[in-house]
């Protein structure tokens, strides 16, 4: 099944992105790849880092004349700070990071070894792998967008996406990733007073996948349901706290009759009267667009300085500040695009295969033509 890993560290030479099992066949854009990461970096509130990484990514395997021929594919983003061992240890664990406990996991008093690897930089490395993944979906018709609809407490209206390459483009063009113009500017605003105060700002991004036919995932093992493996994938992106889809957490609130999505027959075809189910029901995609949205956390590192302790001598001391983002929400729209794209393209290749872009793209065909010859008989 396809999957990737990721591996490098924060001040490292480089970040590495490993895919197996990537179908033989598909003609590969770099260029797109760079893009993404590029949409990545220049986030608005980002940390000056940013400005000097480079983000360009190199296949060093799986390609062969530009064509994805089946072997493991590996893409190398280069660090433009690989200081890594020039780096002075730290024994001062920052609250709200991996520190503290990896410091214990690991038993290090060197917490620098636990945020080398836990730092958010290793998200350009799962931003390659998404990309990559993108470019697999289009083939079937299949389109993922990420986009910021809350920061701190500036929230933007419920926007319409009657199409997603127009939403792209002026979420492309938004300088924090929102797709309500008249929210910019107050979105922009907290982000700027937070940084004037020495603080960080959170908020909440959400995605949509159109295109997605039915019968991706399963209900038939818990870990086959395909939103518990789009949670999961997206739980594990640093500053992600909480996962809805749909209706999400607005479920608790609502009647049974409420909630429910329902079916009518509109043109031969099933049409829903809502989606809170966010496109999966029982763990399989339903062909409704999927709904996804995410909790982002503040970046805890902030320049008011917290209290902590000193894993060497045992006593209290001011949590340590280093450059960091004042707000990341815009930056995860483009993680949690990547990210969500990643999983559905698995879901993708387990029901159709993944040896080969024509043989998916065979099975695929078959598929939609069994789902016409069913409705024909009901």
């Amino acid at each position: 099944m396809l999957s990737y890993l990721t591996a490098g560290e924060s001040h490292g030479k480089s970040l590495i992105a490993l895919i197996e099992d990537f179908p033989a066949g598909l003609k590969i854009d770099i260029g797109g790849i760079e893009r993404d990461l590029i949409l990545r970096s220049k986030a608005y509130g980002r940390s000056v880092r940013q400005e000097k990484e480079k983000n360009r990514a190199r296949i060093l395997s799986g390609l062969r004349r530009g064509l994805t021929i089946g072997s493991p594919i590996i893409i190398q983003i280069d660090n433009a700070f690989s200081d890594i061992d020039e780096i002075e240890p730290s024994a001062v664990p920052r609250p709200g990071h991996a520190e503290f406990a990896g410091a214990l996991k690991y038993l290090t008093h060197d917490v620098k070894n636990i945020s080398e690897r836990a730092s958010a930089r290793e998200t350009a490395a799962r931003v390659a792998a998404g990309s990559l993944a993108k470019q697999l979906l289009k083939e079937f018709g299949i389109d993922v967008l990420g986009y910021v609809i809350q920061i701190g407490i500036v929230t933007s209206k419920r926007c319409t996406l009657d199409s997603i390459e127009a939403a792209r483009r002026a979420r492309d063009a938004s300088p924090v990733y929102a797709l309500d113009i008249s929210a910019e500017a107050q979105m922009a605003g907290a982000i700027d007073s937070a940084s004037a105060s020495g603080d960080s700002v959170g908020g909440v991004v959400e995605m949509i996948s159109r295109g997605v036919v039915p019968g991706l995932g399963s209900h038939t093992q818990w870990t086959r349901k395909l939103d518990g493996r789009i949670a999961v994938a997206l739980m594990s992106v640093q500053a992600v706290k909480g996962v809805e889809f749909g209706a999400g957490f607005l479920a608790a609130t609502l009647t049974g009759s409420q909630y429910v999505d329902e079916m009518r027959i509109e043109g031969g075809a099933v049409t829903r009267g809502s989606n809170n189910a966010g496109g999966i029901e029982g763990g399989i995609s339903n062909g409704e667009d999927i709904i996804v949205r995410c909790a982002v956390k503040p970046v805890p590192t902030t320049k008011k300085s917290g209290q902590s302790v000193n894993l060497n001598t045992g006593e209290e001391a001011s949590a340590r500040y280093e450059r960091s983002d004042v707000c990341a929400v815009a930056a995860a729209a483009i993680i949690c695009e990547s990210v969500l794209s990643f999983e559905i393209a698995s879901a993708l290749c387990e029901k159709f295969g993944s040896d080969s872009l024509e043989e998916m793209r065979s099975n695929w065909r078959t598929y939609l033509k069994a789902i016409r010859r069913f409705w024909k008989k009901v």
